[in-house]
């Protein structure tokens, strides 16, 4: 359900499942990491250098001297710059779990579950880690497609729910979207563009609430979309969603 560079990319797609091994070298630099903890300490350094200079310039002894680790110790953890990049998107999956727990779809009516997303959408948007790896696809992706690709494996699911709620909303009668896809992208858009484009662009963003931009984003989005209901019928959707979500 988020955005990102989903917005910024038109949305990636999605899978998962990056774990992979490595090879060999043989030269220490800085101070040497606890052997336990060298796997950590490569992935953080690759962050750093990563944000600050691109996936492109940073090698792999300079991996290894930033991480305080010997060249073998990090061909023993990864055989490659790629298979790091991986792991780090495996914690932003992680990061993306933790913000949209499941049956969140369930949590009240219409309004309620926008307003859970949307909190959840603007509150990632509060994680540096994660807005600075944003950062770092954005600009590297160009010159390296398969950065995108596989950054958009761990974001369309997200979204993927929210179409599909909001697709059983209209079935259901409560919501006339004619198409979920197009509706969830301009739901996630309006809060992007007033959270997310503002940092990616180093700007200050608009001095606007947390609050007003959620309260104000709902009530346009439902403007277009919610159809007139009867009394009582929200309680029906609920319990219909819980069977099916």
């Amino acid at each position: 359900m988020h955005c990102t560079v989903q917005y910024i990319y038109m949305h990636f797609r999605v899978q998962s499942g990056f774990r992979m091994e490595i090879r060999n070298g043989s030269k220490e630099a800085g101070p040497k990491a606890r052997r336990g903890g060298s796997r950590e300490a490569i992935v953080e350094a690759a962050e750093r250098l990563f944000l600050k200079r691109g996936f492109g310039s940073v090698s792999m002894d300079e991996l290894a001297e930033a991480a305080g680790v010997a060249r073998r110790t990090l061909y023993n953890q990864f055989s490659s710059k790629e298979e790091i990049f991986r792991e780090m998107l495996l914690k932003v999956s992680g990061q993306l779990e933790d913000a949209f727990p499941s049956g969140v779809e369930t949590q009240g009516d219409v309004e309620d579950v926008l307003r859970l997303v949307a909190h959840m959408i603007l509150g990632l948007h509060k994680h540096p880690e994660y807005l600075g790896f944003l950062r770092m696809v954005v600009a590297d992706s160009r010159q390296f497609p398969w950065i995108a690709d596989e950054f958009a494996t761990v974001m369309d699911p997200q979204t993927e729910r929210l179409v599909r709620y909001l697709a059983q909303l209209t079935a259901l009668g409560i919501l006339d979207c004619r198409d979920p896809m197009l509706a969830a992208h301009q739901f996630i858009g309006m809060l992007n563009e007033l959270s997310l484009w503002p940092w990616m662009m180093g700007r200050e963003g608009l001095p606007v609430s947390a609050e007003d931009a959620v309260e104000e984003t709902i009530r346009m989005f439902l403007q277009r979309y919610r159809r007139p209901q009867s009394k009582g019928h929200g309680d029906a959707v609920n319990s219909s969603l819980r069977q099916d979500i």
